[in-house]
């Protein structure tokens, strides 16, 4: 033995401390040990961990959100490595427990290791379920390649990658509950079809009853998800690679690859090997211990206490704090009773809260229904002796809060019924907050509780976005974010300070736009990688931040900004705008409305020739091609030699016109003429948000300009009116008038430098609309029409450099095959490596 390793086991041999030892280091796990440190386990304790997978502790809720490229995966991390560090917790990651000796109370791991223990806590977690299907495993029993699980981060990262291949097109997902419906959605986002292949009768049937099923399977549909009920996949098509799956008594779906998101089951295999109790989990009893097993127990997704399985996250919280109150001794007499479980989640986008009963079980059960399918609504109460045992909300969950706790708590109900579903009568949100029980739980996700957000209040931190950082609520699947505020505005009593992330130009950069302006143009950064390594804490890269730091970059370096495609959304990198269904539309450029003959023939041509599903006028007068295939891209704007219209950035749209003066006899101005110069001009570039733009040749306004972002109209005596800030969409606003001019040149000058100082001072997608009148129409004048600042000449080269900038993405791009041009390109992200001890 070295000198070294002797003083080491000399020390170890002092420390009185008993060795807990966790195997698991998952959702349920992690949380045990929290626990435990909570109550001063971290003084009576040497804890060592072991996990699976070579990584710290992340949130298995949040990988929906990393495969739809909204979340990067570190972000998805619970524990950073300086926690296990700053708790003296060693960690063996990668390294999966094969055995317990239960009689020398030792652990044996795949590395050979035997690690001693006086308590020992399973939290072995669950693994997704995969039916009996032929074609599913290669014969070194391994899934085939295009064959996916939905449970862990490589997961997901494999299927981004595979997803984002050009030649993969089609994705059936099996299984229609909450991991096959968030599969299929995130899929979705890189271009992909996608079918769901349920064998239940209904979706979600685990959380509700058939109507709620039919109501949400509309609203899926609408996303462009097909879903086929009563289905179940026998086999996997394909040798190669996969081609389709086969249903039994159905037709054959063609696809490129399987996503298996069946259902989950505990994973018991090291308590079977080491002869503890197993049914349909690890045994418990409700102090969390195994019978007959002092010092061993088992907490999560692994375990069954008195007959139930749970696979929640609730369920684990209430039992990880029973687990640690015996471990430390904290409160010999806590129990764990089982729990009342309700569930509050997004599934694909739509709110979804489930508790107790589906539906009437007895005679005397009361049944208040409300249903809305056209807008994706459904409600159902289930009332059993004046008390709530049921409930599900799809579409609508403002009264989740109120019925959770009428369910939790047996709260007296309103004689009238239809209150529990509506505001009429029945407790308001902010009444409702206040009669939440200390213990009741905020966020379902990371387990937050409203005394853990009130305490944080109390605590000082006086912020929505502070609170939701320090204690995790909302930072799940997003449902409770309006409870999480509701309840800090409650415990703040009003004085709620207004976050200071609010004011940043991207989440992901600390800095309001100005100051972020400057420091890139100080520091010469020219491309998103690049402002993120200089800018951002820890040099991190943060998803939602990359598009609105490219538009910038773009709009600031012009020919000097550097490219790089993974900062673009989807619609930017193929050119094209996605829609629900993952096809695309695509919108050739008709400057002023006008078009001719040969470009009328050259669009009919691909319309026939790409069996394109439906040709639209648009309300900003060109002519809409929807339903295009991602991979037909190319050879559509090949086939129609035409501009792109950029009907998909959030850039310069359109110019809208009316005849004008040459062929209405009211016009008083060439709006035709004027509206084609403005398109050609400012076509295509980058902006904080979309710019619709219009003409009008007289003040009858049939262009509609006083309610778009920048509006002309022709006046009497050659001269026109510029109205900005306006808006006729989900906003209506008459734009304010600018300036009133002599000249058309005149216009193309003002509308150039109003556009730019928008560009240079509005948020990230504030449109004008909601920019002019916070910064004020007098403001705007006196800067844009007299120069009041002396910026003129700085605005009017800036946008002229982006104006010389302009390259055409499909007549001007060069090969149309560049690798990568059409399929979306998230790179893998480099997750936190934990190195093992």
């Amino acid at each position: 033995m070295t000198a070294m390793a002797s003083r080491t086991a000399r020390s170890a041999s002092k420390d009185s401390r008993r060795r807990l030892v966790v195997i698991g280091n998952g959702m349920a796990g992690a949380r045990a040990v929290e626990e435990i440190l909570a109550r001063g386990g971290g003084a009576q304790h040497r804890i060592t961990m072991f996990g699976d997978e070579p990584y710290g502790n992340y949130n298995r809720i949040m990988l929906s959100h990393v495969l739809s490229g909204d979340e990067d995966a570190g972000d998805i991390f619970l524990n950073s490595l300086a926690w296990y560090q700053e708790n003296n917790i060693t960690l063996h990651a990668g390294i999966r427990v094969e055995r317990i000796d239960r009689f020398a109370k030792l652990v044996f791991s795949d590395d050979g290791r035997a690690t001693p223990y006086d308590v020992l806590i399973i939290a072995t977690g669950s693994r997704s379920f995969m039916p009996a299907v032929d074609g599913l495993y290669t014969a070194g029993g391994l899934l085939r390649p295009g064959i996916f699980a939905f449970r862990t981060i490589d997961d997901t990262q494999n299927m981004v990658a595979y997803a984002q291949q050009d030649h993969h097109h089609r994705a059936v997902v099996i299984g229609g509950g909450l991991l096959g419906l968030e599969a299929a959605r995130g899929l979705q986002s890189h271009g992909i079809d996608v079918e769901v292949v349920h064998s239940g009768g209904h979706l979600l049937n685990t959380q509700m009853g058939p109507d709620g099923g039919a109501v949400l399977r509309r609203s899926v549909e609408a996303l462009g998800i097909k879903v086929h009920t009563n289905s179940r996949t026998t086999a996997i098509l394909g040798t190669d690679k996969v081609q389709g799956v086969q249903l039994r008594d159905k037709p054959d779906i063609a696809c490129d690859m399987v996503v298996v998101a069946a259902g989950i089951r505990p994973n018991v295999d090291v308590a079977v090997t080491s002869g503890l109790p197993v049914e349909r989990a690890i045994v418990v009893d409700d102090q969390m211990r195994v019978p007959d097993e002092d010092e061993i127990y088992a907490v999560g997704e692994c375990v069954q206490h008195r007959g139930e399985v749970y696979g929640l996250v609730v369920p684990v919280w209430e039992q990880a704090a029973v687990l640690a109150d015996h471990v430390t001794g904290a409160d010999p007499s806590s129990a764990y009773l089982g729990s009342r479980t309700a569930t509050k989640l997004k599934v694909a986008g739509v709110d979804v809260a489930s508790m107790g009963l589906q539906a009437p079980e007895r005679d005397t059960d009361e049944h208040v229904v409300f249903s809305e399918p056209s807008r994706g609504v459904f409600k159902s109460i289930v009332i059993r002796d004046s008390k709530i045992v049921g409930a599900t909300l799809l579409g609508d969950s403002r009264k989740v809060a109120y019925l959770t706790q009428a369910f939790d708590r047996g709260l007296p109900l309103p004689e009238e019924r239809v209150s529990l579903l509506f505001d009429i009568g029945g407790p308001g949100e902010e009444a409702a907050v206040a009669e939440l029980d200390a213990d009741a739980q905020i966020c379902n996700c990371n387990g937050v509780s409203k005394k853990a957000i009130v305490e944080t209040v109390k605590g000082g931190c006086n912020t929505v976005a502070g609170v939701m950082d320090a204690t995790r609520a909302g930072k799940g699947c997003g449902s409770c974010k309006l409870l999480v505020r509701q309840v800090v505005e409650w415990a703040a009593d009003g004085s709620v300070a207004e976050d200071p992330t609010s004011a940043y130009y991207v989440p992901g950069v600390p800095l309001e736009k100005a100051a972020l302006m400057k420091a890139i143009r100080q520091q010469g950064l020219r491309s998103v990688s690049a402002v993120f390594a200089a800018l951002a804490p820890g040099g991190a890269e943060d998803a939602k931040s990359k598009m609105g730091l490219a538009s910038l970059l773009k709009m600031m370096w012009a020919d000097r900004y550097i490219d790089e495609r993974d900062a673009r959304f989807i619609n930017d990198r193929v050119h094209a705008n996605i829609q629900r269904d993952g096809t695309f539309s695509v919108v050739p450029q008709m400057k002023g409305g006008v078009t001719t003959p040969d470009q009328l023939r050259r669009i009919a041509h691909v319309a026939d020739k790409y069996s394109v599903p439906m040709v639209k006028l648009t309300g900003g007068q060109r002519i809409d091609l929807l339903g295009i295939r991602k991979e037909d891209l190319p050879k559509v704007w090949a086939d129609l030699d035409m501009p792109s219209g950029y009907a998909y950035g959030k850039s310069f749209r359109t110019v809208k016109t009316c005849v004008g003066k040459d062929f209405c006899r009211y016009g008083t101005g060439d709006s035709t003429k004027l509206g084609i110069e403005i398109e050609s001009r400012f076509q295509g570039i980058e902006s904080p948000a979309k710019l619709k733009l219009a003409v009008s040749g007289c003040p009858r306004n049939c262009a509609e300009s006083l309610v778009k972002d920048v509006g002309v109209v022709a006046v009497d005596g050659g001269r026109w009116e510029i109205y900005i800030g306006g808006a006729a969409g989900a906003h209506i606003r008459k734009g304010d008038l600018l300036a009133t001019v002599d000249s058309p040149e005149t216009v193309k000058l003002l509308t150039g430098r109003f556009m730019q100082y928008y560009r240079e001072r509005a948020n990230w997608l504030e449109r004008t609309y909601s920019f002019v009148p916070r910064v004020g129409i007098d403001h705007l004048r006196s800067v844009i029409v007299d120069d009041s600042e002396g910026l003129g000449a700085q605005l009017d080269a800036a946008m002229q450099a982006s104006v010389d900038n302009y390259v055409d993405p499909w007549t001007e791009r060069g090969d149309p095959f560049t690798p990568g041009q059409f399929r979306t390109s998230l790179p893998l992200e480099v997750l936190p490596q934990v190195p093992v001890r």
